[in-house]
């Protein structure tokens, strides 16, 4: 699943809580500096693989009559070419090493930052953090789809995209994920 901005904070969030629960880790300043330094380096993941779709989406749009003439299947297209455009943005494309690479950042500048402290062996703190973030990931959807039927069930319909569906599904899922531990 591709991770959004909006995932950002609640991802960062459930790293710091994971790896204060692990007992391996012992935080100098707090929960609330390692989710911020967390939610630094994902963001500048976030906004790097943006940056790669939009200038991906520019060379579709630009040759789209070429794209039309030939009878191409643009997604198919748009895939390759943000394939071949990938490294020159810094984005791995997989999601697990994207995960692992990021679990590896993010340890480093725990670390650099003098946010954490831990006796054990790099890849137990950083397999804390990758666990942390594909968790994440795995539950999303779930809760998504736990906040979507609550909100069905009101006798009232929201129509989504307005301010008064946004805000009661901003509140309900913030609610799953802390029933789940995760903020």
């Amino acid at each position: 699943m591709k991770v959004t901005l909006s995932h950002v904070p609640h991802i960062s969030n459930k790293i710091a809580i994971d790896l204060n629960k692990s007992g391996l880790v012992m935080m100098t300043s707090g929960l609330e500096a390692v989710a911020q330094e967390a939610e630094k380096l994902l963001l500048q993941s976030v906004k790097q693989e943006a940056a790669l779709e939009e200038r991906v989406n520019d060379i579709v749009e630009d040759n789209e009559e070429q794209i039309d003439f030939y009878l191409a299947d643009e997604r198919q297209l748009f895939w390759m070419i943000k394939k071949k455009l990938a490294d020159e943005y810094g984005v791995i494309l997989s999601y697990e090493e994207r995960f692992s690479d990021l679990a590896h950042k993010i340890l480093d500048a725990l670390y650099e930052e003098d946010l954490i402290n831990y006796d054990v062996s790099e890849n137990r703190i950083k397999n804390i953090i990758y666990d942390a973030m594909t968790s994440f990931v795995a539950d999303n959807g779930e809760i998504e789809q736990i906040v979507i039927d609550k909100m069905k069930s009101y006798k009232r319909q929201l129509i989504p995209g307005t301010d008064e569906y946004e805000i009661l599904y901003e509140k309900l899922y913030h609610e799953e994920l802390q029933k789940k531990g995760m903020a």
